[in-house]
């Protein structure tokens, strides 16, 4: 599915750079040529999560013992700053626009055109979403949330092109083109911050942390738990926990209850990759205490 998702993603962007490129030659609007560059940019970014995806479904190997997962918010932040990059030459062509206002030319054809893209950008986000709830993978978040982003992108592009046409206000044109860029700097924030979070080991949501928590604790032969520690890397995640049992039981049950404990958490986090750590009841440890921020 993620592999489907991301040639879906270059093929959807393939055809919208074709049919903007027409439009913007028939109207020399502005806006029009933002929408054409995010759309060039969306083929360089879904090109990039293309190889990671495939990098990233990998099994582990020799030199890559956890996985190749770290792949995809790499992707992520190349993403970024593709995203970026395609706001700030939106910027600096609107704001030339500004000072030496153009024309709008065949306005309804860059209409007609806006139209379709919305359409085919509808369809990929909805695809992508639903890959993104089956499998978590921060490459196709990521990309979903930037062809999201196209929709406004493309409605902009529309007002400013309905309002040139019936009510001759040009300077909507480059006005509409900058907030679309604003709107692009946005989701290249919200990409960014996302592979971050991946990149450093960011622990899961409290809320996240809590159900494993109460997991653990639900055994009848686990008495409590401490020092959970978790990470995710792509869709792949890892668990580990302290689980205190009573001090007389054989090392060989304490190994059952241990392995039943890690099928009841992958059975509610199935990418997960779960370290138990068996520890008698009551003993003393040392253990980091962190401040809540």
């Amino acid at each position: 599915m993620m592999r489907r998702a991301t040639a879906f993603a270059v093929a959807a962007a393939a055809l919208m750079i074709a049919g903007k490129l027409g439009a913007w030659l028939a109207t020399d609007s502005v806006s029009l040529l933002s929408a054409l560059a995010d759309s060039v940019m969306d083929v360089l970014a879904s090109l990039i999560n293309l190889f990671a995806v495939r990098h990233a479904l990998q099994p582990p190997d020799r030199e890559h013992r956890f996985g190749h997962g770290k792949a995809e918010p790499l992707a992520g932040l190349g993403q970024a700053l593709f995203i970026t990059a395609s706001a700030i030459f939106l910027i600096v062509e609107a704001a030339g626009r500004i000072v030496e206002p153009e024309p709008i030319r065949q306005a309804p054809v860059g209409i007609g055109v806006m139209g379709f893209a919305i359409l085919v950008t509808a369809a990929l986000v909805t695809y992508q979403r639903r890959v993104v709830r089956l499998t978590g993978s921060t490459a196709i978040r990521a990309d979903s949330l930037h062809y999201a982003s196209d929709i406004l992108v493309d409605i902009g592009v529309i007002v400013a092109l309905v309002l040139a046409m019936t009510l001759g206000w040009g300077l909507a044109d480059p006005i509409i083109a900058i907030l679309i860029a604003g709107v692009i700097i946005h989701a290249a924030f919200r990409v960014a911050k996302g592979a971050i979070e991946q990149l450093m080991d960011r622990e899961f949501p409290d809320e996240d942390r809590e159900r494993i928590r109460q997991i653990v604790l639900a055994h009848p032969d686990v008495l409590d738990c401490h020092d959970l520690r978790t990470r995710r890397s792509g869709i792949d995640s890892f668990i580990q926990v302290h689980v205190e049992m009573d001090r007389s039981l054989t090392l060989m049950r304490a190994h059952e209850i241990s392995d039943d404990v890690e099928a009841r958490i992958r059975a509610v986090f199935p990418h997960a990759e779960v370290l138990i750590h068996a520890d008698p009841e009551g003993i003393e440890e040392s253990m980091p205490s962190f401040a809540r921020r």
